[in-house]
């Protein structure tokens, strides 16, 4: 919850190397976080640090003012009793589904279709709007079993296109290059 930011931290010219290395290697023998101040653009950040490799990660953190009560949005749920054949077959999903987190295999489809559109644009091209498409699911039951059957026509073209992903995108905007993955 109180996660924002995360940034490499390294020295800044040869005066700050030791000064750098002797608070890097208390807080990797001690096994600790190291929380403290900085200011970005003129506002004071509280931020966390931790050893890696020769540098550190520092993360910002959100203020408690900034963090929101969970009791405010979910005291409305209402308890549900769920049908076993229905968690079953979730569950049953939910395992197909399972993988390890692989960054690289996410992309930022928004940011690549806004790039296609300024592209288009800048060409001369005509840029019509796209058709919404609707989904009316009544029964969830129904629905559950559906993505049963799309997983199982996937499977073969699954294997298929996995091998013609590329390896890399082409570098993100300056920002987002400073901060850690």
């Amino acid at each position: 919850m109180y996660l924002r930011d995360p940034y490499y931290i390294a020295p800044d010219g040869d005066v700050g190397h030791q000064a750098f290395a002797v608070i890097r290697e208390a807080i990797r023998k001690e096994g600790m976080v190291a929380v403290g101040k900085v200011v970005f653009t003129s506002r004071e950040h509280i931020i966390a640090l931790e050893t890696r490799d020769k540098g550190m990660l520092g993360v910002t953190l959100r203020y408690p003012y900034e963090v929101r009560k969970q009791a405010d949005y979910f005291e409305e749920i209402a308890d549900e009793k769920v049908p076993k054949d229905m968690l079953d077959l979730a569950i049953h999903i939910v395992n197909t589904k399972r993988g390890d987190f692989n960054p690289e295999h996410f992309e930022d489809e928004y940011e690549d279709a806004l790039k296609e559109l300024i592209e288009k644009k800048a060409k001369g091209e005509r840029i019509e709007a796209p058709t919404p498409t609707r989904s009316n699911v009544v029964n969830l039951m129904d629905a559950l079993r559906a993505s049963i059957k799309a997983e199982g026509k996937n499977e073969g073209r699954k294997a298929k296109t996995s091998a013609q992903r590329p390896t890399k995108k082409a570098a993100r905007s300056t920002g987002r290059q400073k901060k850690a993955s």
